[in-house]
């Protein structure tokens, strides 16, 4: 085998078993080394042949940790969606807006309000370079509990704002905690479930988005009618609550095995996989094996030359892994979803009344949860390419509609109830399919594409990517919507369906199926650079190429073989 460096220096291995494992890496084979790899093959074969209930089983702690993660995304669904709402609030545009004669209501000027949006996306994109640092130098549970803590004193300002320009930095601070658990959630479910559970847990990263989402559209309902500046104030109150409770359930969660590996730190690795397993169905000696397998999966890395800092992520086979990973998630924003965030203020644009618009909207976002649930076993059967990419074509097909259905309002002069109706129904369904199909799928899609040692920063440029769309759109969007500016209205269909157009060539080119692979066998898929189009049928042996390289190096050999 080649040399490989360490992944820091400085870094200090006390755990022997890395060490023995360390030598062998460098060449010196000890006689056990095969039973070392018939470990981690058993490791990956149990998890390769688990089903989902006999992986619920086996890993209670481990998923109840993982939803204690994810949980945090509930509070960034929930202040996303409460400043688009905001809006179309009476109460708020009154107080932070100006008085518009030629719509007869109070508006939050076009500027200020993309203002607001880039502020916080700005926020997010610094908050998650600080995180993919941070994550890799401190771990995951550190890194959390710090967002966290400052996420609670940096809501005060939020809460006491007295004009928009406070307002916009309240927004601007609150982006770096939200990096934080964009990233920390998605890679931690990520790396403490097994093969069968993955794409459950990591998706159900967007079923909180959505909860936060529906929980703001519940919010903004109630206070409909109330014009005092306590409708605004009590629903910034509200995200008191999450912090503590998730602080104390991090407390008590174990970091990442993976992330422990990295470090060399490999028996607390295997006490990690016991805290998170069930003694009935897990043993130590099950504990071993996973960790051998993490530490093989470790070493194929390493001796591709993937090393753990931004620019790796862009170095040979890894940028391949990184661009998947990128445009996955700026579909996301790319598809029409915009639309959903700002619901309310669309569909009163669009003729409805404030009440009847806060009302479809909250069923729209409940129709997204059950979407989400429901691309569960979805993508058990169809897999993730096939789900991901039939619901970019549905999800065109409803912005062209909407379009069109805007165009047949403007014809008409005044929009019409049946229209707006109509338009409001486009709306739920597409968010439907969204949380079917591009919504969790993505999760899934960029926790599993980049490499292990990679992850965390894969994540972080991917987000970040999606952060700088999110950027452009919260230009575009407000003007596209307010009245005092460009008013399509509906007719900004048109342009989410000319970008979801480019996003499904893309997606039918470029985007791999991992479904039921094991991190180090989509290594081996991406180190051949087998098309993306055929991932799904190409035969993979992780364990033979490790098998030939003993054999290899123990008559002397020391080349790497795939």
């Amino acid at each position: 085998m080649s040399n490989i460096e360490d992944e820091k220096k400085g870094d200090v291995y006390t755990s022997a078993n890395h060490l023995e494992y360390e030598e062998k890496a460098q060449g010196v084979i000890s006689d056990n080394f095969g039973q070392y790899i018939n470990d981690a093959a058993d490791a990956s074969s149990q998890q390769k042949g688990q089903t989902i209930r006999e992986a619920v089983s086996m890993y209670p702690m481990g998923i109840v940790f993982s939803l204690i993660f994810s949980t945090a995304i509930i509070m960034e669904g929930y202040d996303t969606l409460l400043l688009g709402q905001f809006y179309a609030q009476p109460a708020f545009a009154a107080r932070f807006g100006f008085y518009d004669a030629a719509s007869r209501s109070y508006q939050i000027p076009a500027q200020w309000q993309t203002a607001l949006g880039a502020g916080g996306q700005v926020g997010q994109i610094l908050g998650l370079q600080i995180t993919g640092w941070a994550s890799d130098r401190f771990g995951y549970r550190k890194t959390m509990a710090a967002a966290l803590i400052a996420i609670t004193g940096l809501l005060f300002l939020q809460f006491f704002a007295t004009g928009l320009p406070m307002l916009l930095i309240a927004y601007i601070l609150l982006g770096f905690p939200f990096g934080t658990f964009q990233t920390m959630t998605v890679a931690y479910a990520s790396e403490l479930m097994p093969v069968a559970l993955r794409p459950i847990l990591t998706t159900y990263v967007n079923l909180c988005w959505v909860i936060g989402q529906i929980i703001a559209s519940g919010v903004n309902l109630a206070f409909i009618g109330d014009e005092s500046e306590w409708a605004y104030k009590i629903p910034f109150a509200i995200q008191w609550i999450w912090p503590v409770p998730i602080m104390i359930g991090i407390f008590f969660a174990p970091e990442s095995p993976w992330f422990l590996v990295r470090k060399g730190k490999l028996e607390d690795a295997e006490r990690c996989m016991l805290k998170i397993t069930s003694r009935a169905h897990y043993s130590v000696e099950d504990a071993r094996k996973a960790v051998a397998m993490m530490v093989h999966t470790n070493e194929i890395e390493k001796e591709v030359m993937t090393g753990t800092s931004y620019r790796d992520c862009f170095r040979g086979i890894n940028f391949r892994r990184t661009e998947i990973a990128c445009i996955v998630w700026l579909i996301q924003t790319t598809c029409g979803s915009p639309l959903m965030g700002q619901g309310t203020y669309f569909l009163v644009q669009a003729g409805l009344s404030a009440k009847t618009a806060s009302t479809l909207n909250l069923c729209m976002f409940a129709v997204g949860a059950c979407g989400t649930i429901a691309s569960w076993p979805l993508m058990k059967v169809a897999g993730r390419r096939t789900l991901y990419l039939y619901g970019q074509v549905a999800l065109f097909a409803l912005m062209l509609l909407t379009g069109i259905l805007g165009s047949v309002n403007l014809a008409a002069g005044t929009p019409s109830a049946g229209t707006s109706y109509a338009i409001g129904a486009f709306l739920i369904l597409f968010t439907g399919l969204y949380d079917l199909t591009v919504g969790p799928v993505c999760y899934c899609l960029v926790a599993e594409i980049g490499s292990t040692r990679l992850r965390a920063k894969t994540v972080v440029l991917a987000r970040n990517l999606y952060n700088l769309g999110g950027v452009v759109v919260n230009v575009l969007n407000p003007q596209m919507l307010n009245p005092t500016a460009w008013n399509l209205g509906a007719r900004s269909g048109y342009l989410w369906a000319a970008c979801g157009l480019v996003g499904i060539v893309w997606t039918f080119f470029r985007l791999p199926e991992p479904k039921g692979r094991t991190f180090g066998e989509l290594d081996i898929l991406f180190e051949e650079r087998v098309p993306a189009r055929h991932f799904a049928r190409t035969q993979v042996d992780e364990f033979k190429a490790a098998e030939r390289n003993a054999a290899s190096a123990a008559l002397g050999g020391g080349a790497m073989v795939h």
